[in-house]
């Protein structure tokens, strides 16, 4: 715990775009987790959960709709977890790559839900 504070205090006063990026990214899985929760229909009986190539949308049940919420789970507290360690091994350059590839599969995240309940 204590080498956890350490690293935020040093990202924090060496290198505020990381500390941006991973205050984003907290943000950012918080709004996803908090749409997904609010978005879940336990009351139907079937809902779009997939996009497959050849047959167009999977219905499934609203269960499999639980992996949006795990998922804001795995990238706000994990992602952000893994980049501290990657910050004090390889430095501030790898970290913000990954710290941008986070926030870019959290939007893509985002865009797949969105797409999936306008076809509810």
């Amino acid at each position: 715990m204590k080498d956890f504070v350490t690293s935020i205090k040093q990202i924090y006063a060496e290198e505020r775009l990381t500390f941006i990026l991973i205050l984003l990214n907290i943000v950012l899985s918080l709004a996803l987790l908090v749409f997904g929760v609010v978005n879940l229909n336990p009351a139907g009986a079937v809902v779009k959960i997939g996009y497959g190539d050849i047959g167009g949308y999977v219905s499934g049940s609203w269960a499999d709709m639980l992996v949006f919420p795990l998922l804001a789970i795995v990238f706000g507290v994990f992602h952000n977890l893994i980049a501290l360690r990657i910050f004090k091994k390889r430095g501030a350059g790898m970290t913000k790559f990954f710290l941008l590839t986070t926030t870019a599969l959290i939007v893509g995240a985002f865009v797949v839900l969105l797409r999936l309940l306008e076809k509810v």
